[in-house]
């Protein structure tokens, strides 16, 4: 029935799902990439489990289905996902400044690309390009602190200065660019659908979102 409300959205049925358009569900729209965010999603909750005992029955539980359905998702992969996934392992490998930015220094391509290393696999997360202009954009509301101040400065000035320095790291001309993920096929990802048995892969990204924020409300109030 889901696949159904998918099929009637669509203007025209193809191999390959349109990221952004409709999935028959009002507000819910398809995702552009929802292999690697659930594997992220399940790897994020994966690690934030071991905080918890291994007698909590949350934890229990919240593995088995997480571990299950994991493998149920890593098991599909998209044609051409080996070569790509090569290319991509290789780039960073070639370029590691681009990909890990410690607080404070400098940011390279504005930190469109940020690598995370989760239960020993590695993930990175792009930002598209920003093709703005920026005569063009209304002011955000940014606060203005007025000129930087000239000569010597006094110890709470220097602070101030450090500080400020902290929070808007420079950024560097280097660009990297990696290959978007090649895409599932609809077949594909209905066939996640039906075995996972929990509607749309929209509406399983979403559970799995939940579960990654319970696990951090649950880890800090220590239940």
């Amino acid at each position: 029935m889901r696949r159904t409300l998918r099929q009637l959205a669509a203007v025209k049925p193809s191999r390959y799902l349109e990221a952004g358009t409709p999935t028959g569900l009002t507000g819910l729209f398809t995702h552009a990439a929802p292999r690697s965010t659930l594997l992220y999603l399940y790897s994020s909750t994966l690690d934030k489990l071991q905080a918890f005992p291994e007698s909590s029955l949350y934890r229990q539980s919240t593995e088995a289905l997480t571990k299950h359905r994991m493998a149920i998702v890593s098991a599909v992969e998209p044609e051409g996902y080996k070569a790509w996934s090569e290319k991509a392992k290789q780039t960073i490998a070639e370029h590691p400044e681009v990909f890990n930015t410690p607080e404070g220094s400098v940011a390279h391509d504005g930190a469109r690309h940020v690598r995370e290393v989760i239960g020993g696999k590695q993930f990175v997360t792009s930002q598209p390009a920003d093709d703005h202009d920026e005569l063009l954009t209304e002011w955000d509301g940014e606060k203005d602190e007025g000129p930087q101040l000239e000569g010597s400065r006094s110890a709470l000035e220097r602070k101030g200065q450090s500080e400020w320095g902290m929070e808007r790291p420079g950024s560097d001309v280097k660009t990297v660019e990696l290959d978007p993920e090649p895409q599932l096929t609809a077949d594909q990802i209905s066939d996640i659908e039906n075995k996972i048995g929990a509607g749309l892969i929209e509406e399983v990204i979403q559970v799995a979102e939940g579960e990654l924020k319970l696990v951090d409300v649950l880890a800090k109030s220590k239940v």
